[in-house]
């Protein structure tokens, strides 16, 4: 009996438009498998805001870490982080930043979070059916507020999914694992940041410091973006891996 030919020797891999014939979009999947292989991005929305955390997964020691960009600004009240090709999430925040102040400038208010995701979403689709492109290998976290606290995931389909916890990246089924055990919709920002960092220590351990995490948040009566201070990741940190050592005793 003749064995059946692995689709990419079929040449189901090298056209976006093409199905497989068990239905899968192979480059697709394959920008999927970018995502999970980027730096750990996570967000939580707790009791007064939402809250994003990020690795910036600092590979070289010369590189200047506030150099590095992982957590972005799309307007006062909307911040992205993204896992995958980081030159990828660059172009479509460009493109959100762009929407945001256009909505802004023409009805002289503030754009609401899912307006801003079905617009990076459709772009996003489009790229999964359109010859002589290739899928967007990244995935978007997007936090803000509007009327409440938003936090929604897109991936490279265009498809989206309105989180009240999740994570991109590295390490994403052991945090999610902590996130599902340990995440509560009251917490404050205290207990959300304490929970990141300890899930962060998960999958990095002896290499987590703070110059390698960014974390920033968004609350309900400011309604603006803030960025944690490292001294305050730093004495996260600390107390995180001391907790752990106690614990091994």
């Amino acid at each position: 009996m003749q064995q059946p030919m692995p689709h990419q020797l079929m040449g189901y891999d090298r056209a976006i438009t093409m199905f497989s014939p068990d239905g899968r979009l192979l480059q697709v999947e394959y920008a999927k498998k970018t995502v999970r292989q980027g730096s750990t991005g996570m967000g939580m929305v707790y009791k007064e805001g939402v809250l994003l955390i990020t690795d910036k997964r600092i590979v070289d020691t010369l590189v200047v870490p506030d150099a590095v960009e992982k957590i972005f600004q799309i307007d006062d009240h909307i911040i992205t982080t993204a896992a995958g090709i980081l030159s990828d999430a660059r172009v479509l925040v460009e493109r959100a930043q762009l929407y945001a102040q256009q909505h802004r400038v023409t009805f002289d208010s503030p754009i609401d979070v899912l307006s801003v995701v079905k617009d990076i979403c459709n772009l996003k689709q489009i790229c999964t059916q359109s010859a002589g492109l290739r899928p967007f290998g990244v995935s978007l976290l997007i936090a803000g507020i509007d009327d409440e606290p938003k936090l929604f995931e897109t991936d490279p389909t265009g498809i989206y999914f309105r989180y009240k916890a999740t994570v991109l990246g590295e390490g994403e089924t052991e945090i999610e694992e902590l996130l599902h055990k340990e995440y509560r919709d009251n917490m404050s920002l205290q207990d959300a940041l304490r929970l990141g960092i300890k899930a962060l220590h998960r999958v990095i351990e002896k290499e987590l410091n703070a110059e390698r995490v960014d974390a920033a948040y968004i609350n309900t009566q400011k309604k603006s973006m803030t960025i944690v201070k490292k001294a305050e990741i730093a004495s996260l940190i600390s107390s995180i891996k001391k907790e752990k050592v106690k614990k091994s005793k």
